[in-house]
């Protein structure tokens, strides 16, 4: 399969993630590998958002958060729950905007670049399977389209995957 990404120059924030979660849709159709399809989708989110330096999952494995398929530079491996704005998101099951990472108590900072993030919970039948972890270097990078448009994305991907044999907390071995 080649890949080619489309002309999103141009296009105001609704529209990208418009076409953002279309050009998942179709890397999902077919396909429900857990780590195929996060993979896909961290490569996708990093192509196509702007002013991003790490896009990509954190998994509930152990009761603690585990680091899935990701694009940047190497990250934190595991994050407790409540912990960092990752563990915030997850033990609340809701999307955290954080536009100056810096002033957010706790937080973890795997790249001293990032001064944004927004973090988004995956919920497979309100049951948490892990997040979708965006950072920028750009303070106030994150909003309310950003949230919409990639919680509209997590829900896709958590119907899109069978994470039943993915090792997740509650799914399988």
């Amino acid at each position: 399969m080649s890949y080619t990404a489309p002309d999103t120059a141009g296009l105001d924030p609704a529209a990208l993630y418009d076409t953002l979660v279309a050009q998942a849709a179709g890397l999902l159709s077919g396909e429900r590998d857990p780590w195929a399809n996060t993979a896909n989708v961290a490569a996708l989110v990093f192509a196509l958002l702007p002013g991003l330096n790490w896009a990509g999952f954190y998994f509930l494995r152990g009761g603690e958060l585990v680091v899935g398929p990701f694009q940047g530079k190497p990250a934190c491996v595991r994050i407790a729950l409540g912990r960092g704005v990752c563990g915030t998101a997850a033990a609340g099951r809701s999307t955290v905007v954080v536009p100056d990472v810096h002033a957010f108590p706790g937080h973890i900072a795997c790249d001293a670049a990032s001064n944004s993030e927004i973090v988004v919970p995956i919920l497979d039948g309100g049951r948490l399977v892990g997040v979708l972890d965006l950072d920028s270097p750009a303070t106030g990078r994150f909003g309310d389209v950003d949230a919409a448009g990639l919680e509209h994305l997590a829900s896709l991907l958590a119907a899109g995957c069978d994470w039943t044999k993915a090792g997740i907390d509650g799914y399988g071995s």
